[in-house]
């Protein structure tokens, strides 16, 4: 479980393609401070578990090491499928953030790492400290994204200020343009949206959709 509040902005050093799934490396010495393997990291909004943390190059001072550099994760072809990581190549950028502990302030919303859809950024409009990003929505997300409610894009917890019948907008901070991936995503590129999973619950439990 996470809370879309992104830790780190993360580069891709390498992509191992496997078939049908593929093996992510990521560098990122922040959410690698003290991650063990099998611990999860939400990149750019889907849960992935760690399987390798990356050490420094060969012949560096295993005494004054700092902490692992980056991570390895395996990623299967279902998320390959239904997410933006089917694209990724050494040197793109991801939001990453550890799982939430217990005692940890709920500071976005509950995010589940699991991926709805994906949906292109339409257009940005930027304003003098703030910007307006317009995103595509998916036909069967619309039902559970409301004015005002929460969203996850490519992983950060965003509230949703306009809505049409095919697009939402997110009104982005200066923070949020500098600490994340949508402060450089253009028009055209592709996001991860995980809508808030409570609208499933309450859904499923007044006989909706299945």
């Amino acid at each position: 479980m996470f809370t879309g509040i992104v830790e780190d902005l993360g580069e891709v050093e390498a992509v191992e393609h496997l078939g049908d799934s593929a093996r992510v490396h990521v560098r990122s010495a922040v959410v690698t401070a003290d991650t063990r393997p099998g611990d999860s990291i939400a990149v750019n909004g889907v849960c992935l578990t760690v399987t390798v943390l990356l050490a420094e190059p060969p012949g560096s001072d295993r005494s004054a090491l700092p902490p692992p550099r980056g991570f390895a994760a395996d990623v299967m072809g279902e998320t390959l499928k239904r997410s933006s990581l089917a694209a990724v190549a050494p040197g793109t950028k991801v939001n990453l953030e550890r799982s939430v502990r217990l005692e940890d302030r709920l500071g976005g919303h509950l995010v589940q790492g699991h991926v709805d859809d994906t949906a292109a950024v339409l257009h940005r409009t930027p304003h003098e400290h703030w910007e307006v990003v317009r995103i595509g929505l998916p036909p069967g997300l619309a039902r559970y994204v409301a004015h005002k409610g929460s969203i996850a894009v490519d992983g950060i917890s965003l509230t949703v200020s306009a809505i049409g019948d095919d697009w939402f907008e997110v009104s982005l901070i200066p923070e949020t343009l500098s600490r994340t991936t949508l402060g450089v995503k253009e028009p055209g590129e592709t996001v991860n949206l995980e809508v808030d999973v409570i609208a499933k619950y309450v859904e499923k439990l007044l006989g909706g959709a299945q």
